[in-house]
């Protein structure tokens, strides 16, 4: 099995025992939504709310290895924990607690990437949302195959109602422009 799925497969089953509210997002979600692409490393998002992340940080060191030397304070800072699962993969665990990420997770879906290896991703649209925010060329890039994938199906409604709040926090009223551009120059 593909070492990156294997690797999604343990943290999945470790969420999932601990009944854990989580969803992939990143490089995964990508693969599911976008183009193919490469990606080293596995992006997961755990809804921890604000001020429980050490509890999950103690639980998950216990378990992974941490990727960097005082993993769990720079965790608390940063709001991500950098570790690895058993194969090597590295892991970036982001601990969410706004509306908007408890919303993803809930509509998170499983999709099945080889036999035997189904993870629960967010969805097409909740993905535009994060990349289009994060904003950075590739993110860019990776929206433009997610729309091309997905076409008339995503619910562009969804996607501006999400971003929008996001945006007036960040000051980035350009970011819904370009992505209204976006979204009209490739239908």
């Amino acid at each position: 099995m593909n070492p990156l799925f294997e690797a999604g497969q343990e943290i999945q089953s470790f969420m999932q025992a601990r009944g854990w509210p989580f969803c992939f997002i990143g490089g995964l979600a990508v693969i599911r939504w976008g183009e193919v692409r490469m990606t080293q490393d596995i992006d997961i998002c755990l809804l921890s709310g604000f001020g429980n992340e050490k509890i999950y940080i103690d639980r998950l060191l216990e378990i992974f290895r941490p990727r960097i030397s005082d993993a769990d304070v720079f965790a608390i800072k940063n709001r991500v924990l950098l570790f690895s699962v058993s194969n090597g993969v590295d892991i970036d665990l982001t601990f969410s607690g706004l509306r908007f990420e408890e919303r993803m997770i809930e509509r998170a879906t499983p999709y099945q990437y080889s036999p035997g290896c189904s993870l629960i991703t967010c969805s097409a649209e909740d993905l535009i949302v994060l990349k289009a925010f994060a904003g950075r060329m590739k993110d860019w890039s990776d929206i433009e195959g997610i729309i091309t994938r997905s076409g008339e199906g995503l619910d562009t409604g969804y996607i501006f109602s999400q971003l929008e709040p996001l945006c007036e926090v960040k000051e980035s009223p350009e970011t819904i422009e370009k992505l209204h551009i976006l979204l009209s120059s490739l239908k």
